[in-house]
């Protein structure tokens, strides 16, 4: 693999990655609109990775907190809100690694990864996004995150496993559906996204790690490293943008790619 196209690669994937216009479309897409080679699952592990401490490092404050709380969690109390942060964050993630797995183990996952999918998908969740951030209240906080609104946004995270959905897009959804603002909407999806990277990260990275040689770690370190600054990049003009801009930018660069994929799929 290019240099050039590992820096491509790690670049859309950071950007991408926590913006509602799905992360894992782009990088379907990127092999054919470069006419490249895809770029395998030992790269798609590296630059998660990268995303992913970019999220840990952004919401520190929250992660440390939920970290500290996961010991008093897993005794089965939750009168803290470490521990509530952890437990509220288990349960949200808990539906999209049952579904994922079944997905993956029927070959369903891997069946969805076409234009036409990701042209549909890009376009039907983007108007739901702009109806949702349009019309939904804003009377709901972090501070209002429960068990039951954790297994609802758990639920619609789910749905990002049919490729171009986007996992924080429709989380975001979710969450501005149930009443949350835009600002705690997002934060909370975020947060959501560290467990959910890690356990694809964990089941993926499996799969390759006896296929890793130095060359291959060289080209997974420089992607990871690309990756973690683009995603912290990303996150940082997202999350100051929406103290005054609405979702309405991400839907329309969505509808535009949903509408132009489906009419080269149909063409």
């Amino acid at each position: 693999m290019s240099l050039f196209y590992l820096l491509v690669v790690a670049i859309v994937q950071g950007i991408t990655e926590f913006l509602p216009v799905s992360s894992s479309g782009h990088l379907i897409l990127l092999p054919l609109v470069m006419g490249a080679q895809d770029q395998g699952q030992a790269i798609d592990v590296a630059v998660h990775i990268g995303t992913l401490g970019a999220v840990i490092l952004y919401f520190w404050r929250d992660v440390r907190i939920g970290l500290a709380g996961t010991p008093r969690m897993l005794t089965g109390k939750t009168d803290t809100p470490g521990s509530k942060l952890a437990f509220l964050l288990l349960v949200a993630t808990f539906p999209v690694i049952v579904i994922g797995l079944i997905l993956k183990v029927t070959g369903l996952s891997d069946a969805m990864r076409s234009p036409t999918v990701i042209g549909w998908t890009m376009l039907i969740f983007g108007i739901v996004l702009y109806w949702f951030d349009q019309k939904g209240p804003e009377t709901k906080t972090e501070a209002d995150w429960s068990l039951k609104d954790a297994v609802k946004l758990g639920l619609w995270q789910a749905i990002a496993l049919i490729p171009g959905t986007s996992r924080s897009g429709i989380t975001i959804t979710g969450a501005r559906a149930m009443g949350y603002t835009r600002q705690d909407g997002a934060k909370i999806a975020m947060l959501m996204s560290i467990p959910t990277i890690m356990a694809s990260g964990i089941l993926l990275g499996a799969e390759v790690i006896g296929e890793a040689d130095w060359a291959m770690l060289k080209d997974a370190a420089i992607g990871a490293a690309f990756a973690f600054v683009a995603a912290l990049l990303a996150l940082i003009l997202m999350m100051r943008l929406l103290k005054s801009v609405s979702f309405t930018p991400y839907v329309i660069y969505r509808v535009l790619l949903g509408l132009a994929l489906l009419a080269i799929s149909y063409s």
